[in-house]
């Protein structure tokens, strides 16, 4: 698709990509970690060019998966201002933020959900920028990229738009635009300047401190040494076994893996420096691990799997090894993924995420702003409740508010 409108007397043409192939590394992490220029840690690796590369190059997206790539770039004065990684859906899998229920109403309703549009990065829920700009041109770039991908969907006779995970400054400019807001939310474990873990757990009421404790132990006792590795540490045998525990936990949770094989050999190759592979190895062999990616200011936790169930080594390797991790690294927050309440019992406490949404009928789109309305009030309400059972002493959470 290609458009073009006047801001402030430049023009702004956005173009649809079937592949990033035929967009340059510069020109997409321009705008998508300008911070990252010199080399340094971009604060989102999951909208880089090399990580969204990868899930294209491996097959996790692409024909046949129901990821179609279609992503939006805006170009002014001869350079590329913004970036967003849009795809075409024919399901709803893979995107953590559940429309199933719209899409069974509109189905019922005579329309045809399927296919639709959405900006996100695939099979990731966490949080950060989607409408991707170069500093300096955040409105125009934001802008240009609602209406292209509006007008793609208009255009197709599509059902909606979603983008999904979005950073919470995205949601005023967006809901200008005429994009639905709605809110949700998970598990983070925030950094209040800990110099390390029995630091934090110094914060922690008794019987949680205590709780916590107990469980390292016995994670630790599984017969093993448990390792954290990262950069050149990682080797590609590592992720033959990554690989094993990826498709046991795949196969449970979602019938089907999401990424394939060759997705983890792009990552050793493009990306290994950006993650944290923690594995327990027993004699040797990995027989648990866990994967990170590393963001500037964040540890991002992604996925586990075992091949062997000791008590606690969940745990262990997803929660308190990021943690240290963090600490270790000064890094402000750990987002260890999508639901999961146990979360909270380690120090991990519920904090809002974003979306936006834009639904073609006009009938449908005004039920869906009512539900949305309520919904929001809901997770509020949620996100007290479930805060006021943290394992935080009194005075630590009090201190935080």
């Amino acid at each position: 698709m290609d458009g073009a409108e006047d801001r402030s007397e430049t023009v702004i043409e956005v173009h649809a990509h079937d592949s990033l192939t035929r967009i340059a590394a510069s020109d997409w992490d321009a705008c998508a970690c300008p911070e990252a220029v010199d080399g340094d840690p971009p604060f989102d690796p999951f909208t880089t060019h090399r990580f969204l590369l990868a899930l294209e190059q491996s097959g996790s997206v692409g024909p046949g998966t129901g990821w179609q790539p279609r992503y939006l770039t805006a170009h002014a004065d001869g350079q590329m201002i913004a970036a967003a990684p849009l795809y075409a859906k024919g399901h709803s899998q893979g995107e953590y933020i559940f429309d199933y229920s719209w899409a069974h109403a509109y189905e019922n309703a005579g329309g045809s959900y399927y296919p639709k549009l959405q900006i996100a990065v695939p099979f990731t829920p966490a949080t950060g920028r989607r409408l991707l700009t170069r500093p300096g041109f955040e409105a125009a770039g934001q802008s240009a990229l609602v209406q292209g991908a509006v007008q793609i969907a208009e255009q197709h006779g599509l059902s909606s738009l979603h983008i999904t995970f979005c950073a919470e400054q995205e949601v005023a400019p967006g809901s200008a635009m005429g994009l639905m807001h709605r809110a949700s939310q998970q598990f983070h474990w925030l950094n209040d300047g800990y110099d390390s873990f029995d630091d934090f757990l110094a914060s922690l009421s008794s019987r949680k401190r205590k709780n916590i404790r107990k469980e390292r132990q016995q994670a630790q006792a599984f017969g093993g040494e448990i390792r954290a590795l990262t950069g050149d540490q990682i080797q590609p045998d590592h992720w033959d076994h990554f690989w094993r525990f990826y498709q046991d936990t795949g196969s449970r949770k979602w019938g089907t893996p999401y990424l394939t094989r060759a997705f983890f050999d792009q990552v050793q190759q493009t990306m290994r420096d950006d993650v944290l592979l923690v594995l327990a190895e027993r004699d040797g062999v990995p027989v648990a691990g866990a994967l990170n990616f590393i963001g500037r200011d964040t540890m991002y936790g992604r996925y586990w799997g075992c091949t062997e169930h000791h008590p606690c080594l969940h745990f262990e390797l997803c929660y308190y090894q990021a943690i240290d991790a963090a600490i270790a690294r000064g890094q402000a927050r750990v987002e260890a993924g999508a639901q999961g309440e146990h979360k909270l019992a380690r120090g991990y406490l519920p904090h809002p995420t974003h979306s936006l949404h834009w639904v073609a009928d006009p009938g449908f789109a005004r039920a869906i702003a009512q539900y949305l309305e309520a919904e929001a009030e809901a997770v509020e309400e949620e996100i007290e409740i479930l805060t006021s059972y943290g394992p935080f002493r009194r005075d630590q959470i009090e201190e935080q508010e």
